[in-house]
């Protein structure tokens, strides 16, 4: 037998023509003819569903939905009642019932209604697993690095957390995380997330880069069925999937300017209507947005909504790129080195003191996910226990200031400090030129090369370029 389903019903012939029908369809059956009997069956049995008769002798059937309910909080119960009482199906709903059936009871409807209710629970369960495995890992205790930068920014998030919990009415401000790609945003929203007061509730993310703008509306908040061509039934959106918990809008800076606007609706209202639809929903969601784009400059070219800036920054967090976290690139690097040896069984790898010299090096233009994709390929490849500078796959061409330098797509040569102050020498001098030529417009010149203003700043501080304008008299 299959799952289990407890009938109740002073209905004999009834109850037993049910009884018969499922077990034909693989169902452990059990009958009970009272409500008080149907209970005393429920304590010993745990059935996965209880279909009840309204109309009982001593309880009612939303008596028993009630005492069921203090038994076993997550049984599923349907209701069978008198055709035309729909008050009584209302207040079913109302005490806990899932469903509800008007008699007479067509057989392949109640088949219906079971499977439907079976595969809610399902996918309840699996939920349940995905978010205990969501939240392993996903502290701000686990992120690794001692260097100021990553210090201050894990004291920020803990004084953030720690004022979250004095928080009365639950209403989590909106959380803007800054950073270059591949720093770790996602992992420091999952951190706010997991080690805040809404952990035991839905973690819902998605990438706004990775769908067309319409695709990403019906995805944020669903649509009714006829709503447009391809709406063939009512879906869910993932902000009503996330109502109690987190939305995390990663890559926030490439939604479209209508998008915008009812992004800026859910955030200010906290309701959420589905495309073709008419109903309001109220929602009680945090949203947590990220994005490696200056939204400043958005906002002043006109192509992201100042109001909605103001309202998705309400705090502001940054990830600092991994070229300025010093000694901490090893202790990155040595646990994803562990971690890739764990996978491919590989015992006791460690690096030579010249890899070492090279990560700390290398600029690391793709930051922690440049770091551990690279050092996956060099524990795949090893043939010993060491891994020295020749078996890292460092990529300087994916820099444009650098591609000049190697024609070659991998950095594995046998003197890596000698290579890399090469490459340095290439660097600072196409800086210095792209600044000439920009007459030392720090925005125009990064746009130039592909970089960041930020990246470009840190290059100038790195290679002294005010000090050398200066000289010049520039």
């Amino acid at each position: 037998m299959g799952n289990s389903i407890l009938i109740i019903d002073d209905d004999s012939l009834l109850a037993d023509n049910i009884r018969l029908y499922l077990e034909r369809a693989q169902w452990e059956t059990h009958v009970a003819y009272s409500a008080e009997a149907g209970l005393k069956m429920l304590e010993s049995l745990h059935p996965d569903i209880v279909l009840t008769d309204h109309m009982l002798p001593g309880k009612t059937g939303l008596d028993l939905i009630a005492a069921a309910l203090d038994i076993d909080p997550q049984i599923k119960i349907v209701m069978m009642t008198g055709e035309g009482s729909v008050q009584i199906a209302v207040d079913a709903m109302k005490a806990g019932a899932c469903d509800y059936l008007s008699k007479p009871i067509s057989l392949a409807e109640l088949k219906m209604v079971l499977d439907k209710i079976l595969g809610q629970a399902q996918m309840e369960k699996t939920l349940s697993v995905f978010q205990r495995r969501q939240a392993r890992g996903a502290s701000i205790m686990t992120i690794i690095g001692d260097s100021a930068p990553a210090i201050a920014m894990k004291a920020k998030v803990q004084q953030i957390l720690d004022a979250e919990q004095h928080i009365k009415n639950g209403d989590l401000p909106s959380i803007l995380i800054n950073g270059e790609t591949g720093t770790g945003k996602e992992l420091l929203a999952r951190a706010l997330h997991f080690d805040g007061v809404r952990n035991n509730q839905p973690f819902i993310e998605i990438n706004c880069a990775s769908l067309p703008n319409n695709l990403l509306e019906s995805e944020l908040f669903g649509h009714e069925r006829g709503a447009f061509t391809d709406a063939k039934e009512r879906r869910v959106g993932l902000v009503e999937a996330a109502d109690g918990g987190t939305l995390f809008l990663d890559e926030i800076g490439e939604i479209d300017l209508a998008l915008q606007a009812k992004l800026l609706k859910l955030l200010e209202d906290k309701t959420v209507r589905r495309i073709g639809g008419t109903r309001e929903r109220k929602v009680n969601i945090r949203i947590i947005s990220a994005t490696n784009q200056e939204l400043e400059k958005m906002v002043c070219e006109g192509r992201f909504r100042r109001d909605l800036y103001f309202r998705l920054r309400v705090i502001t967090l940054s990830t600092p790129p991994l070229r300025s976290t010093g000694q901490d690139i090893l202790r990155i690097a040595e646990h994803y080195l562990q971690l890739h040896a764990l996978h491919y069984g590989k015992k006791n790898l460690r690096f030579t003191r010249d890899a070492e010299q090279l990560l700390l090096r290398y600029s690391w233009p793709g930051n922690v996910r440049e770091l551990r994709n690279m050092l996956e390929q060099s524990v795949l490849l090893a043939q010993g226990q060491e891994i020295g500078a020749e078996q890292l796959s460092i990529c300087p061409g994916l820099l444009n200031e650098s591609s000049a330098v190697t024609s070659s797509h991998n950095l594995a040569v046998s003197s890596p400090v000698h290579y890399s102050s090469k490459i340095s020498e290439v660097e600072q001098d196409l800086l210095q030129k792209t600044l000439e030529k920009t007459d030392w417009n720090v925005s125009k010149s990064a746009k130039l090369l592909g970089l960041t203003r930020d990246m470009m700043r840190y290059r100038i501080e790195k290679y002294g370029l005010l000090a050398t304008r200066e000289t010049m008299g520039v």
